[in-house]
């Protein structure tokens, strides 16, 4: 079963989205390829109050689409180098958005949009087969107990408060294997 998640799925509590990320599938298609891979690593940004997220500071032309409609995608760029991919969650006007830090073996945020071919032209556009990235729901049940909360990588900008905030979401699937 693959189901493309709608707006509807990201109109909600970003912590909550970010949980239910894991274990779903993002789907990339460039022609007559696609590309995709089980998402094992979200970090959530969570509104003004949030010191780490770019919407911190108010409304910009660089963190707009954070403000719009949930399931929409926003990619910038970081050290001049690496695109970020993050999906915009909660009511237009709310800024919040989950960053995609980890999918399967791909570990960090750099390697996924260098991975899945993600740039700039994908910020804004809404996450569908129309723009050629998507996320899938192929019915893979991810436990309570296999997920891990850590604080945010790379956010000591924001303040002990904030940069130590558990908002980064781990899949750790248990194979089997007891301890």
């Amino acid at each position: 079963m693959k189901k493309i998640l709608r707006e509807s799925f990201f109109n909600r509590d970003t912590l909550i989205v970010s949980q239910a990320l894991l274990g779903k599938y993002l789907v990339r298609r460039i022609g007559k390829r696609e590309y995709s891979g089980t998402i094992t690593e979200v970090e959530a940004y969570d509104g003004f109050h949030d010191k780490a997220s770019h919407a911190s500071k108010g409304k910009t032309k660089r963190n707009e689409v954070m403000f719009g409609n949930p399931g929409h995608w926003y990619v910038y760029l970081v050290y001049g180098f690496h695109w970020m991919l993050n999906i915009v969650t909660r009511e237009k006007d709310y800024p919040a958005a989950i960053l995609i830090r980890g999918i399967e073996d791909i570990r960090g945020p750099g390697k996924v949009t260098q991975t899945f071919k993600v740039d700039k032209s994908l910020n804004a556009l809404k996450a569908d087969t129309k723009s050629g990235l998507w996320i899938e729901d192929r019915g893979v049940k991810v436990k309570r107990s296999e997920i891990k909360r850590s604080p945010r990588v790379g956010v000591s900008y924001a303040g002990p408060l904030w940069s130590k905030k558990h908002y980064r979401y781990l899949w750790i699937p248990n194979k089997g294997i007891e301890r």
